[in-house]
């Protein structure tokens, strides 16, 4: 799969914009999602490997007891490309069952 181009700055606050919760981190995009306990955590782990699969694009992934924290950047390009965005708006309708 050839590298997907980097977005720029402006591009990159209009896509957080619309994706509530997410937030910038350097070179990365982050959210924390809360559950009622581990179980229901790992669950929603297991849900987001479902989209992350078909995109063939995978979070860094966090699990605190109830909280799961997720990271995404696009290895191969260095950064963030839409690729990430797609992937975050996916997780994003798994957490509201959209």
């Amino acid at each position: 799969m050839p590298k997907a181009p980097l977005l720029d700055a402006d591009d990159v606050a209009a896509r957080l914009d619309a994706l509530p919760g997410w937030e910038r981190e350097g070179d990365t995009i982050v959210k924390m999602f809360t559950f009622d306990d581990f179980a229901q955590a790992l669950a929603f782990v297991n849900r987001v490997a479902v989209p992350a699969e078909a995109q063939n694009h995978h979070p860094d992934v966090a699990i605190h007891w109830n909280e799961v924290t997720l990271t995404l950047w696009t290895h191969a390009s260095g950064g963030l490309t839409h690729r990430d965005f797609e992937l975050a708006r996916a997780i994003d309708e798994l957490e509201t069952g959209a």
